[in-house]
């Protein structure tokens, strides 16, 4: 077994890979920039090394760094996390060539599955559904335009590089398409220096379904329970549950199989996420690969006791899978809500500053996912999620009484955040009902402040900054 491992990144999954490293007796390596020397990872972790930089560009992006960090600790394997370089191939082989070990998947495989037209292809290729569009990426408008008439409106022009929402438009008639296709071409070579686009037939009012897969380098393909990722705003997820409500055994099935043949066909180890769209009659459209661990990956674990962290260091090492698909059954429920740093009460928009207080909420089937502390501060410099709550139960209905409980129990002083809408989500009829789609944001969500709150506010004097300045903040 490996004796170190560097970990190519920052905040809640750094420390997620360090927790799994520490029981299986790795000692860890990380790495940090400038804003983050006194960050929780740096403190946990057996050795920490200062990249430098400010932004992730300086930083966790510059892959020379990572791996001259990784030669100079003795470390012989790489994690990636998520973000950041998990989904890079050039990074993958650099590591490669180096002589160590990159925990996921080939350079080949990312490269095939990252971009969405190959795993498009590889898809139907592999008799694995998918809706109508484009067969690969496309920029003239002219063209764009004729496949969009073809396949009929609405449609989404989704960047064929990176994930994460990001390089994507709902485009629901002719007369945006221009527009919209300047705007996914312009976001997808400002996040993945790649403004290509494909289109593909809107769904209208999906769930958002994903399969949560292991693959080890004897051929063994093991496909999980599936996560629902439904509840998203701007095509990012805010809460997501496992198994789904919306997911027969048949469909859950079904949707594995077909998780699997692409996997074998794309000759994929390690973990990996398909993501598929589920529409009202049961039917499930294959969107892309994600060739990394998920943020979600908690909520799977909760439901089957399997840490996926360590199978993934456990298959890199060349070990075989020793779990049968058969075990592979959700034992109760899991619900996981992201804490981002945002105002809910204004369009989500990204908050900065710092935590002065935090309460986490304890229990059992409580998890909580974070590198928080008093005195962190949030900058503009990296992504607005600061942590993740997870709670399980015996069924759905506990789970969700657990997590609202939780929810509760969560104070997080100096930082507005996305607490609130979990809180209203959780607790809305659609959710508690099984039945709702990702159009849930747009149909539910007005975005008022509560009254509860809106007298607090008022009473406390900073309704007024809340909205004009910003600058006090209460507890959510």
């Amino acid at each position: 077994m490996f004796s170190k491992i560097l970990i190519a990144n920052r905040g809640e999954i750094a420390l997620r890979v360090i927790d799994t490293c520490k029981k299986m007796g790795i000692s860890t390596v990380a790495v940090y920039s400038l804003p983050d020397a006194n960050a929780l990872h740096v403190q946990k972790a057996d050795e920490a090394v200062n990249i430098g930089g400010a932004t992730p560009r300086e930083s966790y992006l510059v892959i020379e760094k990572i791996i001259n960090a990784a030669l100079q600790t003795g470390a012989q394997a790489i994690h990636p996390g998520y973000g950041f370089l998990s989904e890079n191939a050039q990074f993958a082989q650099a590591v490669l060539d180096a002589g160590l070990v990159f925990i996921g998947p080939s350079p080949k495989a990312i490269h095939a599955l990252g971009d969405k037209t190959e795993a498009r292809a590889l898809a139907i290729s592999a008799n694995v559904p998918i809706s109508p569009g484009s067969d690969g990426a496309i920029s003239d408008p002219k063209e764009i335009a004729r496949i969009a008439e073809k396949i009929g409106y609405p449609v989404l022009l989704k960047a064929a590089a990176g994930g994460g929402g990001k390089g994507m438009r709902l485009i629901d008639d002719a007369s945006g398409l221009l527009e919209g296709l300047k705007a996914a071409q312009g976001e997808a070579l400002a996040s993945f220096g790649d403004d290509r686009v494909f289109i593909e037939k809107f769904i209208v009012s999906p769930r958002h379904i994903e399969i949560q897969i292991l693959a080890d380098q004897f051929g063994t393909i093991l496909y999980f329970p599936e996560r629902e990722c439904s509840i998203q705003r701007r095509h990012q997820k805010v809460v997501e549950e496992s198994p789904s409500t919306a997911v027969t055994p048949a469909i859950r099935t079904a949707m594995g199989e077909a998780a699997a043949r692409l996997v074998a066909k794309s000759e994929y180890t390690n973990a990996g996420t398909l993501e598929f769209l589920l529409d009202a009659s049961g039917n499930f459209y294959f969107m892309e690969v994600n060739t990394r661990l998920q943020v979600e990956h908690p909520v799977t674990e909760m439901v089957t006791g399997i840490d996926l962290v360590e199978q993934q260091i456990l298959i890199a090492h060349g070990e075989r899978l020793q779990i049968k698909q058969q075990d592979l059954t959700p034992k109760g429920h899991a619900i996981e809500c992201r804490i981002c740093a945002e105002d809910v009460y204004n369009e989500f928009l990204p908050e900065t500053g710092i935590a002065h207080y935090i309460g986490l909420p304890e229990g059992d089937g409580i998890r909580n996912d974070t590198a928080l502390f008093a005195g962190f501060e949030v900058s503009v410099n990296y992504d607005s999620m600061i942590a993740k709550l997870i709670c399980h139960g015996k069924d759905r209905n506990e789970a969700i009484e657990k997590t609202l409980h939780s929810l509760r129990s969560y104070h997080i002083a100096g930082l507005r955040t996305t607490i609130p809408f979990c809180q209203f989500t959780l607790d809305s009829e659609p959710f508690r009902s099984g039945d709702y789609s990702t159009a849930f944001v747009a149909t539910y969500w007005k975005g008022e402040i509560p009254e509860e709150l809106h007298s607090f506010l008022l009473a406390s004097g900073v309704f007024a900054m809340h909205h004009e300045q910003g600058r006090r903040k209460p507890i959510y």
